[in-house]
């Protein structure tokens, strides 16, 4: 098989992610459920409906304090629309809300994904800009770029009744007034496709932000996603 050499990129996101969890000095675990509902349409357009929920069971801070037990921090519901552009390419545009306490949390989003498809696995690479408004606090303008491989476990692809590994890795940059900070994401999952309109995956989102101030803090989600085609 002759894999390209951006096939290899992902392997060296991965790296370079654990190597920056070493520099951690907090902590955060806990789970991250989410259902996305897609529809598509015609003329190449779709819409995404997605609902996500964070709820954290342990943290450690940096005092050296350690502390367990459940405690719900947020959910996010958004709708976003996507329109093709290209074979494999596509503009997509949305908004999502968030609950957080007695908080309501608004944030625009615009993304761009382009896929390359090659004999045995997939690769997404999507560029995203967003911004976030919330009452008494500046808004927050961030530019993430991800970059997925989705590789089936059997065959050349995952087929209904066959299990896959997707691998997210994610960098988000976040500007709020005159500070800025950079979050690095991994997300390796396993997935099944029950049919060809419904799967699962389920997996461990791991995060890291502050480290270039010297005060990183890690992030370790429990996984559960519910992707259905309508």
């Amino acid at each position: 098989m002759n894999i390209k050499p951006s096939a290899y990129l992902p392997v060296a996101l991965l790296l370079l992610a654990v190597q920056l969890g070493t520099a951690q000095s907090r902590w955060q675990a806990g789970t991250l459920p989410a259902i996305n509902l897609n529809k598509g349409l015609k003329n190449g357009w779709s819409l995404n409906t997605k609902w996500e929920s964070r709820q954290r069971a342990a943290q450690h801070r940096a005092a050296g304090e350690s502390d367990t037990g459940f405690d719900y921090l947020l959910s996010d519901f958004s709708l976003i629309g996507a329109k093709k552009t290209g074979l494999n390419n596509s503009i997509a545009a949305g908004y999502l809300i968030r609950l957080r306490d007695t908080r309501v949390i608004h944030r625009a989003i615009q993304q761009f994904t382009l896929v390359q498809r090659y004999s045995r696995f997939r690769l997404a690479h999507r560029i995203a800009t967003d911004q976030t408004f919330e009452t008494d606090a500046l808004p927050e303008f961030r530019v993430r770029y991800r970059i997925a491989a989705e590789l089936p476990l059997n065959g050349e692809a995952a087929d209904p009744g066959e299990f896959y590994l997707k691998i997210n890795h994610e960098y988000l940059n976040a500007f709020q007034g005159r500070e800025y900070d950079l979050e690095i994401r991994l997300v390796p999952q396993l997935g099944y496709s029950f049919t060809d309109r419904n799967k699962l995956e389920a997996g461990l989102d791991y995060r890291i932000r502050g480290f270039l101030d010297q005060a990183a803090e890690g992030f370790y989600w429990v996984t559960l996603s519910w992707f259905v085609k309508i």
